[in-house]
């Protein structure tokens, strides 16, 4: 067993616990997600608004895809709503 594989051995469990942590207080984090960024944006006068609003969509997208749920509008190609594939003919890449 190499270095490599010790360290993902070791830290396999510490990801799973960080992952069960994310899901369990994803609503708490959203909102401290938001309210710091009010904060920085009324203490920058409403300077940095736009990249203020750019960073706490990527923080929260990078949250739910860590936290395992996927709002839909990344990671689902070639699916419908659902997460089910089309049905040939229906839109999809061609059958066969």
């Amino acid at each position: 067993m190499g270095l490599l594989d010790k360290m993902k051995a070791k830290l396999g469990p510490a990801k799973d616990k960080a992952v069960g942590l994310a899901k369990e207080h994803e609503e708490k984090i959203d909102h401290g997600l938001d309210k710091v960024a009010r904060t920085v944006d009324q203490k920058t006068k409403g300077k940095y608004s736009e990249k203020i609003q750019s960073g706490t969509g990527r923080a929260k997208e990078g949250l739910h895809k860590f936290a395992g749920k996927d709002d839909g509008t990344g990671g689902t190609q070639g699916t419908d709503d659902t997460g089910t594939p089309p049905a040939p003919g229906a839109g999809g890449p061609p059958a066969g």
